[in-house]
């Protein structure tokens, strides 16, 4: 038996190779595992549980039907489908989990992260972050008729696109000193992330102890995901 990880693939019908790819590695890869786990930016976009758009749709049956299979999906937000809620999560036969979850991996406490708190250096968006994740502004868009929300989710995409080309690159990516700290908080000697866009395995020291912080790749020109099983740990990538 093993476990796949996968994160950051954006979802968006104006990528529809990616989607492709995505049932592909649905079909054949996690089709196999006893646990798939899901670390946020599943989607490019998220605009509410009633979005009934064919892609969401169509993702949410496929998911259903690995879950019927036996197969436990595991969904964690990211900083784009953090919107996403109890009623889609179900739609998909999926369970919400919290950033920060600690799992037992085969036998190694692993912490699982987005990865987008660990961008400590990046004032600008973990200020931002912080609003968008208030329940109190998170009411005030759902509220909003569906058509205004594909408006504002297509704007607020742009903006980050734009503000990101601006940025140096060190500031996107986590600082290593929060790692470190999350990683001593939560005890553990290994961490699975995404967000950044840059797949690696780091190895680090942890209270004295031999540690990896393992980076997923996102859904572009490759797929990428991490699979492990009770002897081994790899992180994948083909293309696509």
């Amino acid at each position: 038996m093993h476990t796949l990880f996968i994160s950051d693939l954006h979802l968006h019908e104006s990528r529809p190779q990616v989607t492709r790819a995505f049932f592909h590695f649905l079909y054949t890869q996690a089709i196999h595992a006893e646990a798939l786990y899901i670390l946020g930016d599943f989607f490019d976009a998220w605009i509410g549980d009633d979005d009934d758009s064919e892609l969401l749709q169509d993702v949410a049956n496929g998911l259903h039907k690995l879950s019927e299979l036996g197969v436990a999906i595991y969904f964690m937000h990211g900083n784009r489908d953090f919107l996403l809620g109890e009623a889609y999560a179900s739609k998909a036969g999926m369970t919400l989990i919290p950033d920060g979850i600690i799992i037992d991996l085969y036998g190694t406490p692993t912490l699982l992260m987005h990865g987008d708190s660990l961008c400590t250096d990046d004032i600008e968006y973990q200020q931002f972050r912080a609003m968008v994740r208030s329940p109190q502004w998170q009411q005030q868009i759902l509220a909003q008729p569906l058509a205004a929300r594909r408006v504002l989710a297509a704007q607020m995409r742009e903006k980050s696109q734009s503000m990101n080309s601006l940025k140096a690159e060190d500031i996107l990516d986590v600082s290593p000193d929060e790692v470190i700290a999350q990683m001593e908080a939560a005890g553990v000697t290994r961490m699975i992330h995404g967000h950044t866009h840059r797949p690696a395995r780091h190895q680090l020291v942890i209270a004295g102890k031999p540690a990896e912080r393992i980076v997923l790749g996102d859904w572009h020109d490759s797929g990428w995901c991490i699979k492990a099983d009770q002897t081994d740990i790899e992180l994948i990538d083909w293309k696509i």
